[in-house]
């Protein structure tokens, strides 16, 4: 049976606005021999399916850096520490996209694993509607579009959308 790694020690290597990279050592359960393993320690992450009452997806286009590349995504963002994960999927809808709706809880995964320890939670926003323009952060620039909910298959299939956390949210939407 698969166990725990006991921890021998952890250190802070990097603090940045966003994450933690910590330095964890860690005993192997059957040789008992250490490894560093190097995990980025970050606050839980929010998505969010807004659809219209016309069944049309509130999308986002924006640069990613990590990808050097431009996404089509949901909106979605980082959960302000103290805040709960449904009130800051309102609060992101809102800064990206000026919608808001009614809004449910629809699921969560661990983003990755094996490098992060982190929960990214997805909630649904039924009845979106347009009350006010985007207000962005200084680091974000952002095309807010609409796609119908039926062509989000064909979207993932052709790769014009790749953000995995995305395509895990519409997994969730997919089991309703």
């Amino acid at each position: 049976m698969i166990e725990p790694w006991p921890e021998i020690s952890r250190r802070t290597l990097v603090t940045t606005p966003i994450f933690t990279l910590n330095e964890r050592r860690r005993s192997h359960p059957t040789s008992g021999v250490e490894h560093p393993f190097y995990v980025l320690e970050t606050g839980a992450w929010v998505n969010i399916i807004a659809l219209t009452e016309d069944d049309e997806v509130v999308l986002v286009r924006q640069y990613r850096h990590g990808t050097d590349q431009v996404h089509l995504e949901i909106p979605g963002g980082l959960v302000d520490p103290g805040e709960e994960p449904e009130r800051a999927a309102v609060r992101e809808l809102l800064e990206e996209t000026g919608y808001v709706g009614e809004v449910s809880y629809l699921g969560e995964v661990h983003s990755n694993p094996a490098i992060l320890n982190n929960l990214t939670y997805t909630y649904l926003v039924r009845n979106a509607r347009l009350t006010a323009p985007p207000d962005l952060d200084a680091t974000e620039e952002i095309e807010v579009v609409t796609r119908p909910l039926a062509d989000i298959p064909e979207l993932i299939r052709t790769r014009v959308i790749t953000h995995s956390l995305v395509i895990c949210a519409f997994h969730h939407l997919s089991l309703l």
